[in-house]
């Protein structure tokens, strides 16, 4: 297992992302701040195949990254990524909650769409150990069916949940998920900023033409190099029309040189 040590995420580094992840407004009642954020490939790869795990980030990048969590009551993930990766969901950064700070302060809120109830997470999963460790947040799971005593035990054990959303349609496995209804189900529960990380079909579902205006804010690591064909794309489905025009835009464009990567920070422009 990789180190847990506290990572460090210059003043100098914060200062132009942190515009970009926090709200201008007051939170909105039916949703909350939507930050969507992932690591690529110069051909737009976030991995080299299917529930491959394919690190990109370089360390600065990385420690940005667990920055990004503590800004942020929620970190959320789709179950492809919970099953490929075993992911932490929780912040490294030092200072916060079990890495030099009081209790849980700055940790977010682990968040896992899950309709099928797929993820056979167990007691020593990473985001189940580290809760009960004190480094991080119990997770919640957006789930549609009964997950079974076994996994309701091992969850409620370390303080986490299972949303039902059973009488939302638009979690069938085979539609796309109904954004909307869990960002104001989430909202609900108190959560009033919420990042995005992944993975595939969950980004590209968020900008495709029909969700893109749940999103607020974009952070994109680009790392450089290549992975080639066959990998997981970002690829937004485009409404259908005769016109070829991009699904979407970003307006107030921020490049940032972190390390060997770069960091694009904007956020979606809406209307034509």
């Amino acid at each position: 297992m990789s180190s847990r040590e506290a990572l460090h995420f210059a003043l100098s580094h914060r200062q132009p992302i942190d515009p970009y992840i926090s709200p201008n407004k007051p939170p909105h009642l039916s949703k909350p701040f939507v930050t969507l954020t992932f690591a690529t490939s110069l051909d737009s790869q976030l991995s080299l195949a299917p529930g491959v795990q394919t690190v990109l980030s370089g360390p600065d990048s990385k420690a940005m990254t667990h920055y990004l969590r503590c800004k942020h009551d929620a970190i959320l993930i789709g179950v492809g990524t919970a099953i490929a990766d075993d992911p932490s969901l929780n912040c490294r950064i030092e200072g916060v909650g079990g890495y030099g700070g009081e209790g849980l302060d700055g940790q977010p809120r682990p968040v896992v769409v899950d309709p099928s109830c797929r993820w056979d997470f167990t007691a020593e999963s990473q985001v189940i150990r580290l809760a009960r460790e004190g480094k991080g947040k119990a997770p919640w799971i957006v789930t549609q069916t009964d997950m079974g005593q076994e996994k309701k035990e091992i969850l409620e054990s370390v303080g986490g949940r299972a949303l039902n959303v059973t009488s939302m349609q638009a979690l069938a496995p085979n539609p796309s998920l109904g954004w909307a209804d869990v960002l104001q189900m989430l909202a609900g529960e108190g959560i009033e900023s919420v990042m995005i990380e992944g993975g595939g079909r969950v980004i590209n579902d968020l900008l495709s033409s029909g969700n893109s205006a749940l999103v607020d804010s974009v952070v994109v690591t680009i790392a450089p190099v290549w992975l080639g064909k066959g990998g997981i794309q970002v690829c937004p489905e485009r409404a259908e029309s005769r016109e070829r025009f991009p699904v979407g835009k970003l307006e107030d464009v921020k490049w940032i040189p972190l390390g060997d990567d770069v960091v694009l920070c904007g956020r979606p422009r809406l209307g034509s």
